[in-house]
Parts: C-alpha cells; sequence; structure tokens
C-alpha cells in the first residue's frame, strides 16, 4: 500500500518519526519519504542514522506554522503522516499561544496545505490528552482532531481523506514516567515517587503505533478515529518493576495530570465499533454515510468507555518486567 508512495511525516525528526521512517523502509519500498521539522541537527542526525537508504529520504526544514513552507514541501506527496506538536503539558501552560500557532494554526495549515496540493491521505497523531481535556496541551489537541475530521467535508470531489490515531504516551517516549524512574536509579535514588497509588496508563510500543499508523494509511475512509487494543498496568507494578521491592513515597496529583488514560469516551460510545485488535469512533455529520463503517466490527454497548482504568487487559509486574527489556527511551 506505501510501495512507490511519497510520504511526508511532520515534526520527522521526533521518535515516532524515526519509528515510522525506520518501520517503513524495511517493509515497504515508498518512493520517497520526506521530513519536515525544524531542528537542522536532527535531520543532520537522522540523515545519518539511515543514510544506507540514501535516495530514499529528503529533509525539508520547516515549521507547521508557515503555510507557504508546507506548499511547497507537499508539492508531488501522496501521504502525509502530521505527527509534529507542542507536548510538554507545562509549557504550553505556560506559552499559551504557542501551543495555540502550533497545534491549531498548524493544523489548519496541514488541511489547507493537502486540499491544495493534492495529497490523497492525511493521518493526524493525537492524543489521550485530547479526550475530556484538563490542560491546554489536550484542548489544543482536541481542537486539532476536531479541525482534521472536518476537513473531510470541505475535500468536495477531490480524492483525499483525512483520519486521527489516538494512543497515550509511548513507552519510555520522553517525559513519561519509565526514563523519569530510570534516571532516579542511575543517579543512586532507591525511591521512586508515585503521585497517586491508584494511577493506572496503557502501554502502546513505538512499533504499535506505527503499525496503528499505517492501518489508518491503509483503511481510512475519512474522518475516523483509530484506537489500539492494549494492555493496561499500574503505576505501583512499573514501579517494582523497574526496582523491586523499593520504596513508593505519595507525593500527590499534578496538575494538569488524570487518574486514569481514556481513550473512547461515554459520549463516543454511541459511534464506536469494536475490531479485533482496535475500536473506530466514526464521526457524527450528515457527510458522513454509514455505508462508510468496516465491516467486522460490532458497535459498542452505549454507555461504554475504554479506560485504562476499568481495561479488561492488565500487565503484571512480570510482563511489566520483560517488556522493559526492549523499551529504549526516546
Amino acid at each position: 500500500m506505501l510501495n512507490g508512495k511519497t510520504i511526508l511525516v511532520t515534526g520527522g525528526t521526533g521518535s515516532f518519526g524515526n519509528a515510522f521512517t525506520k518501520y517503513v523502509l524495511e517493509h515497504y519500498e515508498p518512493k520517497k519519504i520526506i521530513i519536515y521539522s525544524r531542528d537542522e541537527y536532527k535531520q543532520f542526525v537522522m540523515n545519518n542514522k539511515f543514510r544506507q537508504y540514501e535516495g530514499k529520504l529528503r529533509f525539508f526544514i520547516g515549521d507547521v506554522r508557515d503555510k507557504e513552507r508546507l506548499r511547497r514541501a507537499f508539492d508531488g506527496v501522496d501521504y502525509v503522516v502530521h505527527a509534529a506538536a507542542l507536548k510538554q503539558v507545562p509549557a504550553c501552560e505556560y506559552n499559551p499561544m504557542e501551543a495555540v500557532k502550533t497545534n491549531i494554526n498548524g493544523a489548519m495549515n496541514i488541511v489547507d496545505a493537502a486540499l491544495d496540493r493534492g495529497v490523497k491521505r492525511v493521518v493526524a497523531l493525537s492524543t489521550d490528552k485530547a479526550v475530556n481535556p484538563i490542560n491546554l496541551y489536550g484542548g489544543t489537541k482536541l481542537v486539532s482532531d476536531k479541525l482534521f475530521i472536518a476537513a473531510n467535508a470541505y475535500a468536495g470531489a477531490k480524492d483525499v481523506c483525512f483520519s486521527i490515531v489516538r494512543y497515550g504516551n509511548v513507552a519510555g517516549s520522553r517525559g513519561s514516567v519509565i526514563p523519569f524512574f530510570r534516571n532516579i536509579i542511575a543517579e543512586g535514588g532507591t525511591k521512586l515517587p508515585i503521585t497517586d497509588y491508584r494511577m493506572t496508563r496503557f502501554w502502546i510500543s513505538l512499533e504499535e503505533g506505527v503499525q496503528l499508523v499505517i492501518k489508518a494509511l491503509s483503511e481510512a475512509k475519512g474522518g475516523e478515529t483509530f484506537i489500539s487494543k492494549i494492555p493496561s498496568f499500574k503505576i505501583t507494578d512499573l514501579a517494582q518493576a523497574i526496582l523491586p521491592g523499593c520504596e513508593m513515597p505519595e507525593v500527590g496529583i499534578r496538575e494538569g495530570e488524570k487518574l486514569h488514560e481514556v481513550m473512547v469516551t461515554r459520549e463516543d460510545s454511541m459511534l464506536a465499533y469494536e475490531y479485533e485488535k482496535h475500536y473506530i469512533v466514526y464521526p457524527h455529520f450528515e457527510w458522513w454515510q454509514e455505508s462508510r463503517i468496516q465491516a467486522g466490527g460490532k458497535k459498542v454497548e452505549p454507555g461504554f468507555e475504554y479506560s485504562s482504568g476499568t481495561n479488561t487487559e492488565w500487565m503484571s509486574v512480570e510482563e511489566i518486567t520483560n517488556r522493559l527489556k526492549h523499551v529504549e527511551e526516546h
């Protein structure tokens, strides 16, 4: 499906962009992958990392805030994966307009450039924080999601579709709890602080996140939100897996932090379908046709919620320990 295609990844020098590029180059024969990002040094490092694929990669310095630069970069592009965003919750709170400019205005620029330049498919990365948001980052991503879904109504006769993939913090990603705990241990610490003993999270690897994006690129008709079925874990169990027998002082939940990650809300349940390995939340617009609903799914029960706190699949301390062996920090 990706063979012979030109794919552009915004924010492509990040952990997702590196993993996506590696996976696609190893499993497909794309015509070209364009990495669109702001950091020249990260582009230099990434170019060296994938030097054996010379001719397959092209690097574009640019910002999603710059619509004209996006229009130039999108020339001849078949598929766009939008991973660029300001993601750090405290930074977004302190610099709210910067978050709006990148996460909201940038999303609108992606939509406009894709419509203008004949892009066929756009998949935007979302986050659990966009679900019932309680911080500015989540609020901007909620608006971004709405923009991409509504963009399908503006496509007209153009052969283009926009869809969303949603997941939480990737295991080992920057700012997540695994590197935080590991840093404490590396500095000689013997206590791992827990914000709240009740806290749970979903576990998703980078490769699982990449595969969800490829599924959306392959199957989306336009307007869907794809959500992987993945296991939950307790933060206290993660701490014991990283440092068995450690003390776990409870330090209190931080501002803008949730006890549990929610991927499908009770309100979403009216339009959500369950498949073997994922859920899809379909849009609720007049332009959406029920004939677009994928076969093989089952509509979830009214009031269903997909939350890390009420998930049916849980990881034990032993299972977490085994998975940690394969987690690199990004």
